[in-house]
């Protein structure tokens, strides 16, 4: 009896799939084992494998296509085998036997592109990946290719900028890339056409309007007709997509970053990667003895700043505008913590921790050869622990029900370019402070120079935030929901303190906590405080 594949749920938040690549087709045989497809999830491409032994009798979904988790993927059975009633029976039938219908009793207007049954030979439709799990749109930040172009499966197609990061975007095929449906700078939801791949000349006509999400894509114009405009970004110090005789230089996201970092015009660069794009090596070896640059004194007697473009000249008494278009990080961050100062009651509670046995401790630890250890760090991990003496702050509000955290994955808010992000070091608890530091040093460098991966960035279950560094001695933070408590970290301040009746020079450090008054009550908020300030002010009891 023939058996019935449904899109099966890759992971815990996914509700849809999209077949990235049928690696069999109708009228293959199957064995139990044998990978029949590669399912594009919410989260990441996965191979999937079949559980019968068969002959592939029916695809549900063709490539490119998405559907909702339980529709008719596919039918396995025998050679033969009548599936007639087994397809009637499925939602995903239904619809195409209505489409039938109309297209034979409706006639059609002629400038109507009619809506392929299946993609032609060797065409994949590529879609708006979801490269994290909260990202509902994406911006293509920058296309590496265009139409026309020859695609080598595992090359990289776009850089694609999410709510989170900006990430390369790699082709799972080869071919000629015949459209681009969302152009460079502009944002469609996930899942909308991004691009068609397969044999040159091949008609796609009808392909992109019928098989995307979001609104229908402009089609692209061609290369011999299409005319590049390079402008200048409006975000001063941002690097700008420069031109060369034949168009655009390309750059990798992590050669952008050092290249600004360093004041290198990459247009003075020569790439030693794919194509000519320039690589972090070309950029790191760069030497700038051809290059013009501005150099500004700095304010600080006897040093020198950074090269930087000379700004224009501004006369004096003119009104002068700069509008610098919101990045999707930017739009993202500002829907999430409106949301979450709005829904979320919050308030906050400050105590202020001696910090001189903190100090003696860290110089102790970090005489060790090979061993560095922030303050924050320490923080971090006394946070770990007092949040399992105390698991009410390490919650999460729903609707029906409190959801109690009894893993610790704490996240750590780092300031990048376009806003802030929140890498997360997982079972935090079970981490000594040394690979907190490590941990820590590791995905804030990596936030950086944007290379953190969406899985990096989710599962937090409490919040670390520290402007200490910037001399910010007091401060309160919005809650990072699903969260129900951020911590807010100031400056060490030297100052007098009491001690034993005696007035004496100390160093203190204020904490400030954030709580959702949905989770956690006032007394619940001020014990985890307590707690944490003990270990704290004496870290030993960190290490018991």
């Amino acid at each position: 009896m023939a058996t019935v594949i449904n899109m099966p749920r890759l992971s815990d938040t996914m509700t849809e799939g999209t077949v990235a690549t049928w690696l069999k087709k109708v009228g293959d045989t199957i064995k139990e084992g044998d990978i029949l497809a590669e399912i594009e999830t919410d989260k990441a491409t996965m191979e999937f494998e079949s559980f019968n032994s068969g002959v592939l009798l029916y695809i549900g979904i063709p490539e490119g296509a998405s559907a909702p988790v339980d529709s008719l993927l596919a039918i396995i059975g025998k050679e033969g085998e009548d599936i007639s009633s087994l397809i009637s029976n499925t939602s995903n039938s239904k619809s195409q036997e209505d489409k039938v219908e109309v297209k034979e009793d409706v006639a059609q207007p002629t400038t109507q592109n009619p809506k392929p049954t299946t993609l032609p030979a060797g065409v994949k439709v590529i879609t708006m990946p979801r490269l994290s799990d909260t990202m509902t749109t994406g911006t293509v930040a920058t296309w590496l290719k265009k139409v026309g172009d020859q695609i080598k499966e595992g090359e990289i197609l776009a850089e694609i900028e999410t709510d989170k990061a900006t990430m390369e975007f790699e082709s799972f095929n080869s071919g000629t890339l015949l459209f681009i449906g969302i152009n460079e700078g502009e944002s469609a939801p996930v899942d909308s056409v991004l691009a068609i791949i397969g044999p040159a000349g091949t008609d796609i006509t009808g392909i992109a309007e019928n098989y995307g999400k979001g609104e229908a894509p402009t089609a692209v114009e061609t290369p011999e007709t299409k005319t590049e405009s390079i402008i200048p970004s409006a975000v001063e110090g941002t690097q700008t997509n420069t031109t060369t005789d034949n168009g655009r230089v390309f750059a990798s996201p992590l050669a952008k970053q050092i290249a600004k970092d360093k004041g290198i015009n990459l247009s003075h660069v020569k790439g030693s990667g794919e194509n000519g794009r320039i690589v972090k090596s070309d950029v790191e070896n760069f030497t700038a003895s051809s290059q013009t640059q501005t150099v500004i004194p700095s304010a600080v007697e006897g040093t020198q700043s950074t090269s930087i473009p000379a700004k224009p000249f501004i006369p004096a008494g003119e009104v002068v505008i700069e509008e610098i278009k919101n990045s999707q990080m930017r739009k993202i961050i500002a829907k999430r913590l409106a949301e979450s100062l709005f829904t979320a009651p919050h308030y906050n509670l400050t105590i202020e921790v001696n910090m001189d046995d903190a100090m003696k401790s860290r110089a102790i630890i970090n005489a060790v050869p090979d061993t560095k250890v922030s303050f924050n760090d320490m923080i971090i991990k006394a946070c770990a622990m007092a949040l399992k003496k105390h698991p009410k702050i390490n919650s999460q509000w729903k609707e029906d029900a409190i959801t109690i955290n009894h893993h610790v994955s704490i996240g750590v808010a780092v300031a990048v370019e376009d806003g802030l992000v929140v890498p997360v070091l997982k079972f935090t608890d079970a981490m000594s402070l040394s690979q907190i530091g490590a941990g820590v040093r590791d995905m804030a460098g990596r936030a950086k120079t944007k290379k953190l991966l969406p899985t990096e960035m989710e599962g937090s279950t409490f919040t670390v935030s520290n402007l200490g560094m910037f001399g910010i001695v007091e401060f309160n933070s919005i809650i990072n929901q699903p969260n129900s408590a951020i911590l807010s970290v100031g400056a060490i301040v030297e100052k007098p303190v009491v001690k034993n009746g005696q007035i004496v020079v100390g160093n203190t450090m204020m904490l400030s906590l954030a709580c959702d008054h949905r989770t956690i009550d006032g007394a619940t908020g001020a014990q985890f405080l307590q707690t944490l300030k003990v270990f704290i002010e004496n870290p030993v009891t960190m290490l018991a």
